[in-house]
Order: C-alpha cells, then structure tokens, then sequence
C-alpha cells in the first residue's frame, strides 16, 4: 500500500490542521524563532510547499506584518482555489502561549481580515508540542 504525499490528505478540521503541524517538522523543538507559512485549497489538501519565515522578531512589526500580506499575495496569485493561510510560530521554549504569542495573533489579525481573501490560523510550535494560537474560523473546511 502507498502513501499519499501529506499535502494531498485533506486537513478538513482545526484538529486535523494541528496534527498537520505536528507532522510536518517532528519533533516541534527549535532553538530560534520563526514563522511557517501553508495554504490549504477549498478542499483541505495543501500546497506541496511549506514556507519558513526565520528570525521572526518576538513581537511582529509592521513592516513584518506588511511582507507576509505580500508573501501571500504572491503565492495566490499564482495558485487557483486557495481557501486558508495557515502558519506556525516555531520558538524556544514551553507550550504555553505568551503574551508576545498573543501580539502575533493580534497583529496578524490586525492585517490579514481586511488584506486576504479566505480564513487563517495560527498555531504554537514549542516544548514537542504544537497548540492553537488562532483556530480557523469554522470547525470545518468545506468539503471541495
């Protein structure tokens, strides 16, 4: 029997796109912080593609803030059918959401609700474990 590549399993759940997460860079232990990015199409499946963003700041900038707006930008526009932006903030430490983990949900919301077409999420990377941060909006995707 094969295996499918895990981009084309669907993720049609928050819970299916946590242990996505989980999968993806096993264990979810790291000494430096940065942000992954994934688009997931109407359907669930994801882009073959995930994109590490290093040396994030602790707390997110603008101009940060900004050039992930245009990173997605430039990604859907080339890729038909894109539904959800999920991304990953890998640091150091325990899995406990911080208040600096609270301004990057803050202030991606701040720019992505009125800049992006579809939903978005944020989840937690740290301690071996991997925690929501910023659920996507509905419990489950639509079936494509």
């Amino acid at each position: 029997m094969t295996t499918p590549p895990l981009a084309q399993v669907p993720a049609r759940s928050a819970a299916e796109l946590t242990q996505r997460w989980a999968d993806l860079l096993d264990p979810p232990v790291f000494a430096a912080r940065s942000l992954w990015l994934s688009w997931l199409h109407e359907d669930g499946t994801t882009l073959p593609v995930v994109m590490p963003v290093d040396d994030v700041p602790r707390a997110p900038d603008l101009p940060t803030l900004r050039g992930l707006v245009h990173l997605h930008e430039a990604v859907t526009e080339h890729s038909a059918g894109i539904a959800h932006l999920a991304m990953a903030l890998y640091r150091p430490g325990h899995t406990v959401v911080t208040a600096d983990d609270d301004e990057w949900a803050e202030g991606l919301q701040a720019v992505l609700d009125d800049a992006i077409e579809g939903s978005w999420s944020l989840h937690l990377a740290a301690g071996g474990r991997v925690v929501p941060v910023r659920e996507p909006p509905t419990w489950r995707w639509p079936l494509g």
